[in-house]
């Protein structure tokens, strides 16, 4: 199975959590479309291209011994892209509550991450319980 050092997957969190602050602070939504594109690029590079690990590999010469499986990194960085793309359609419509409310729910989601608690992973545990057939209502 094919492993991301958690360098490079701390890294990524930690520039959601910047972005989204910045955009708190500063009010101004546009940031999270420069976000959308470093996650998108990277999803869809297999974060070959994306700015936060790049700065990361360029910073941090030793990876670490600390791995995650890319299927789950590629899981997780979807759901951020899903975040930010839910975030910025709400934006362009004028609903700036809704807007506000997907990207706190990504920061509060990186946060925990960088905290150590994986929220993404355990939606993704989930969802391969339901798959499997091993969810049952009761």
């Amino acid at each position: 199975m094919k492993e991301v050092p958690m360098r490079y997957v701390k890294a990524n969190q930690t520039g959601i959590v910047l972005f989204v602050l910045l955009t708190f602070l500063f009010k101004q939504p546009w940031l999270l479309a420069a976000l959308w594109v470093i996650q998108l690029t990277g999803l869809l590079s297999e974060g070959r291209l994306n700015l936060f690990v790049n700065i990361a590999k360029q910073l941090l010469k030793n990876k670490g011994e600390e791995t995650q499986a890319v299927e789950l990194q590629r899981f997780n960085n979807t759901l951020a892209v899903l975040f930010l793309t839910l975030a910025l359609i709400s934006f362009g419509l004028g609903w700036q509550i809704v807007g506000y409310a997907f990207t706190a729910m990504l920061f509060l989601a990186a946060s925990a991450a960088l905290l150590g608690f994986c929220i993404g992973c355990t939606i993704y545990f989930w969802v391969k319980q339901i798959r499997a057939g091993r969810f049952r209502r009761t």
